[in-house]
């Protein structure tokens, strides 16, 4: 087994699987699939955007943003101490609070259109893989929570100027 497998079974006794820590931290357990966990949760980041912009607009939808950072931060402080490791590969609400981010120009200033949806997707989960400076000054110098969900909002700004930068450009 490799270690990506083993992360669950060798924190399995420290983890309270029946608390909503770990059900936020893993985004309702995208970080629990494997390959590739970050983006099985930005994947599972966007159902819960799509519906909360129709739900409660971009207004409620932003508000989203701030509420889920503000849970994830706590969730992810939870998760860290029972597992006593930094940025577990499970924890995947920092992939959803930088793909919302990421979505904010398409909602804005178009509403919900599935290639600009898309667009976001690639395009955050490219800034996150390659974290370009200031993002990967949060994931290598700073720590606990703030640098896990960081270098992520950061990348989700770098989406959403590309987003905006394809929105400007009439691609929509």
């Amino acid at each position: 087994m490799s270690t990506d497998q083993n992360d669950l079974t060798n924190s399995a006794p420290k983890l309270e699987l029946n608390k909503p820590y770990f059900w936020i931290a893993t985004w309702f357990g995208c970080g629990l699939m494997r390959p590739a966990p970050g983006t099985w949760g930005s994947i599972g980041a966007l159902p819960f955007a799509i519906i909360l912009f129709g739900v409660f607009g971009l207004y409620g939808f932003l508000a989203a943003i701030v509420f889920i950072t503000y849970i994830g931060f706590r969730a992810t402080q939870k998760f860290e101490a029972a597992t006593a490791s930094h940025d577990n590969k499970m924890i995947v609400v920092d992939e959803v609070v930088g793909q919302w981010i990421a979505l904010i120009p398409v909602f804005a200033l178009v509403g919900v259109h599935a290639i600009l949806i898309i667009l976001a997707f690639v395009f955050f989960r490219l800034f996150d893989i390659l974290k370009p400076w200031p993002a990967s000054h949060f994931d290598q110098n700073v720590g606990g929570a703030m640098g896990v969900i960081g270098d992520d909002v950061i990348a989700g700004i770098f989406a959403a100027g590309c987003v905006l930068g394809v929105i400007y450009a009439g691609f929509s």
